[in-house]
C-alpha cells in the first residue's frame, strides 16, 4: 500500500488552521500529526502554501452524452483538478438522455467512465411523470434530485407544477430523499419585460428578484407540507434572504446556495452585449451580492459552487451581443476557489470559513461522509493553495473558452493537486465514479 506524508505550516483542519503533517495511506488519511513528525521523505509546502482539503463542488453541468460539445467530463474535470476541487457532482441535465431514469444514468456513467481525472458523483431529475424512477435511481447511487420550477431551457428536462412538486416531495420525504430546486417563477418572468437586445439592464429586468422569492415561497410551502428536505440552487436574489430564515426557524429542512459569479459581479459592471455574463437567475446589483457575502458569514447560505454550465460560442451570441438569444449560463469551474477567495479575503472572511462553504458543506449535501476535510478516515484529496498570490484568468481547461473571468485578476494561486494522496500530475485519469456514500461502484 502507498504511503505519502503532505505537511504544512497552515493546514486548514475541520477545527481550525494549524502547522501539521497529513498521513496517507491507500488513498485515505490515517493521522493528522504535528508538523515536525514526519519522516525524512515527506512532502513540504512551501512557506507561502496552505494546505486545504479538496473541494467538492455539487453544481456542474457537464452535458456528456449529447451535448458533449458544450463539456465533456474529460474536460470538465481537468479544469476542476486545475482549481483545487477534486470531487464533482453532475448535473442531469443538460446532457442527452438526461439523468431522469435508471437508463439515462447508466448511460452517464458510461459516457464518464475512463474519462474523469477527479471523482464524480451523479444528480438525477425529477421531471413530470417520471416519480416512479426515482427511488430506483436512488438505489443505483444518485445523491439526490434535481428539478425546475419553470422551464429548464432544454425540451428534455421539463419542469415540476405544483401538483409535481408536491407528489415528488411526497414520495422523497418517505426516504429522507433531498430534492434540489431552480426556483424562478414562470408567471412573473411572463409578466416583466422582453429580454431581448445587447442592453444588460434589459435582461435584468425580464428576470425580476420576485420571480425567485415566489418560486421559493412555493418550495418552501410543499417542503413545510411534506417534511421532505429541500436546496435552493444558485440564489441570487438577497430578498429571498428573510424566507429562507423563517422557514428555517419553523422547522422546514431547508439548504441554500450561491454562486461565485453572484459574489464577484455586479449588474452595473456588466457590458452591454456581452452575453459571458448571461445566467438565469441574473448577475443582480451590487447590493444583493453583499448580502450575500453578509449571509455566507452569518450562515443564512450554506455553501458556494459554481454552476458551471457553459455552452459552445456560438450560443452565446456574442456577435450580436443579444442577451435574448444567447444560452444563459456561466463557464467558471476552474477559477472558482480563486474568485471567492478574492471576495473573501476583501471582507475579512477567512480561509477555513471558505473551506468549509466549498468543500465541507457541499460533501454533506451530497452526503459524501469522505469527502469534505482533513480528517482521519477521509479520502487524502488535497490541495496545496497560495492565497496570496495572484494571476490574470486566461486559457482554461474547459472546453470552451467564453467567460466572464477571462483577464480578471484573482487573488490565490492552486499549485498541486493530490486525489487519494496521490498527485494530479497529467498523468491518465484516476478519478472515480461515486454512488451516495462515497463508494466507487465504477471505476473511473
Amino acid at each position: 500500500m502507498s504511503t505519502t506524508v503532505v505537511r504544512a505550516r497552515r493546514v486548514v483542519l475541520p477545527g481550525g488552521e494549524q502547522a501539521a503533517a497529513v498521513h496517507v495511506v491507500a488513498g485515505r488519511v490515517t493521522a493528522v500529526t504535528a508538523f515536525d513528525d514526519a519522516p525524512a521523505d515527506a512532502v513540504t509546502l512551501a512557506e507561502d502554501e496552505v494546505l486545504l482539503p479538496g473541494l467538492v463542488d455539487s453544481h456542474v453541468h457537464v452535458n456528456e452524452p449529447g451535448r458533449t460539445e458544450w463539456e465533456g467530463f474529460a474536460s470538465a474535470t481537468r479544469a476542476a483538478a486545475a482549481g483545487g476541487i477534486t470531487t464533482v457532482v453532475d448535473m442531469p441535465l443538460n446532457s442527452i438522455p438526461p439523468t431522469t431514469t435508471l437508463d439515462g444514468l447508466v448511460t452517464k456513467r458510461a459516457a464518464a467512465a475512463g474519462q474523469v481525472s477527479v471523482d464524480v458523483a451523479f444528480w438525477g431529475g425529477a421531471v413530470p411523470r417520471n416519480t416512479a424512477e426515482l427511488r430506483p435511481m436512488l438505489d443505483a447511487g444518485v445523491v439526490g434530485f434535481k428539478c425546475f420550477l419553470l422551464d429548464s431551457g432544454v425540451p428534455e428536462f421539463p419542469p415540476l407544477d405544483d401538483a409535481g412538486l408536491r407528489e415528488v416531495l411526497t414520495d422523497l420525504a418517505a426516504v429522507d430523499g433531498l430534492l434540489i430546486a431552480h426556483c424562478e417563477d414562470e408567471a412573473v418572468i411572463d409578466a416583466a419585460p422582453d429580454p431581448a437586445g445587447r442592453s444588460y439592464a434589459g435582461f435584468l429586468a425580464s428576470r425580476p428578484p420576485a420571480a425567485e422569492e415566489t418560486a421559493i415561497a412555493r418550495l418552501l410551502t410543499v417542503a413545510a407540507d411534506t417534511g421532505a428536505r429541500v436546496h435552493v440552487v444558485h440564489l441570487a436574489d438577497a430578498g429571498a434572504l428573510p424566507l429562507l430564515r423563517r422557514a428555517r426557524a419553523d422547522g422546514t429542512r431547508v439548504t441554500v446556495e450561491t454562486c461565485p459569479h453572484y459574489l464577484t459581479f455586479a449588474a452595473d459592471e456588466v457590458p452591454d452585449g456581452d452575453t459571458a455574463y448571461k445566467c438565469c437567475p441574473p448577475i443582480r446589483e451590487a447590493s444583493h451580492r453583499e448580502l450575500l457575502w453578509s449571509a455566507l458569514a452569518d450562515g443564512t447560505v450554506d455553501m458556494v459552487v459554481s454552476d458551471h454550465s457553459p455552452c459552445t460560442p456560438e450560443l452565446k451570441r456574442l456577435d450580436v451581443g443579444d442577451f435574448g438569444l444567447a444560452w444563459g449560463g456561466i463557464a467558471g469551474l476552474q477559477v472558482t476557489l480563486p474568485a471567492v477567495w478574492t471576495g473573501a479575503r476583501a471582507r475579512g472572511l477567512p480561509l477555513t470559513r471558505v473551506v468549509e462553504l466549498m468543500s465541507a458543506a457541499p460533501a454533506a449535501l451530497a452526503g459524501l461522509p469522505t469527502k469534505g476535510g482533513i480528517a482521519v478516515g477521509k479520502d487524502a484529496d488535497l490541495v496545496a493553495f497560495a492565497p496570496d498570490a495572484t494571476a490574470v484568468v486566461g486559457a482554461l481547461e474547459h472546453r470552451n473558452p467564453v467567460t466572464p473571468y477571462a483577464g480578471r485578476e484573482l487573488t490565490g494561486v492552486v499549485r498541486r493537486v493530490w486525489l487519494a494522496g496521490q498527485p494530479l500530475d497529467g498523468g491518465p485519469p484516476r478519478g472515480r465514479l461515486l454512488d451516495r456514500g462515497g463508494s466507487a461502484r465504477v471505476a473511473g
